[in-house]
């Protein structure tokens, strides 16, 4: 953790309130926020990090402009309780990578609020013996011509528990809708549990939306082409799981942190 921290100390740290005007040149970070309010304004841009090093409660709210960038970066090693309620204008673009290392429950609440608005969110949590990792979402299309992407995968061993809770609503009005919700997961044991609801409540007719979910062993056939090339089945597995996982955490948009919390990944799959 001290290297990630490290990191981040290059860029700014704020409080209590982030306010952008324009084109924020630096990532900025806030570390076990109790409570913070975040506003970007029409056609700004900012990235922000957010670390949970210790147990507690956070909440974040967070207004994107109109034609404004915003790229959240959530991670959680120790058990938070964290709520995120985002709100977007129209033709914002806003994406979010959200990582649960040990014990956490994150309750996320997007809403895109004006056309044209577009979220992509990547989550992945990592349930080792005795944890139990949480992620909540509901993402709301309150107005046509929006667009929103979610993927969250999870890993569990031992006796940890997984839960991905995941709902798109689509308004009346909110015509030309195109969502996707997807959840995949893998369990490293018999005793290990992983729960996943997603779902979809639609009420206008012209809307692309899907949703699916997949709960399962590692893949048997990728092991074993791997093993004919020379590797271990220990190899062989870890080198799935870090694929499996990396697919989440390349999406951080800020590379040293991006680096520092594949190894970090790395670490916690090799003690699950």
């Amino acid at each position: 953790m001290d290297a990630i921290l490290k990191a981040l100390a290059d860029y700014r740290m704020v409080g209590e309130e982030l306010r952008v005007e324009g084109m924020e040149p630096m990532p900025c970070y806030a570390v076990d926020p109790m409570r913070m309010r975040v506003g970007i304004a029409a056609g700004g841009a900012a990235k922000l990090v957010v670390v949970h090093t210790c147990p507690g409660t956070s909440a974040l709210d967070i207004a994107v402009g109109e034609d404004a960038r915003f790229e959240l970066t959530e991670l959680f090693t120790a058990e938070a309780f964290a709520e995120i309620n985002l709100t977007q204008a129209a033709r914002s673009a806003c994406r979010i990578t959200t990582l649960q290392l040990s014990s956490a429950n994150a309750s996320y609440r997007l809403e895109l609020a004006g056309p044209e608005a577009e979220n992509v969110l990547n989550g992945l949590f990592l349930a080792a013996e005795g944890e139990h990792c949480l992620v909540k979402l509901r993402t709301e299309h309150n107005v046509a011509d929006c667009r929103s992407n979610s993927y969250v995968k999870g890993v569990a061993a031992g006796d940890g528990v997984g839960e991905f809770c995941g709902l798109v609503y689509v308004a009346p009005d909110a015509q030309r809708t195109d969502a996707r919700q997807q959840s995949r997961n893998i369990l490293l044991s018999e005793t290990a549990r992983i729960i996943t609801r997603p779902q979809l409540e639609i009420y206008a007719d012209d809307v692309k939306c899907s949703h699916g979910a997949t709960v399962g062993q590692m893949e048997s056939d990728a092991i074993l082409y791997m093993r004919q090339r020379g590797l271990s089945e220990a190899q062989a597995r870890r080198l799935q799981l870090e694929g499996f996982a990396g697919d989440v955490v390349r999406h951080c948009g800020i590379e040293p942190l991006c680096d520092l919390m594949m190894e970090r990944v790395v670490a916690k799959l090799e003690s699950m």
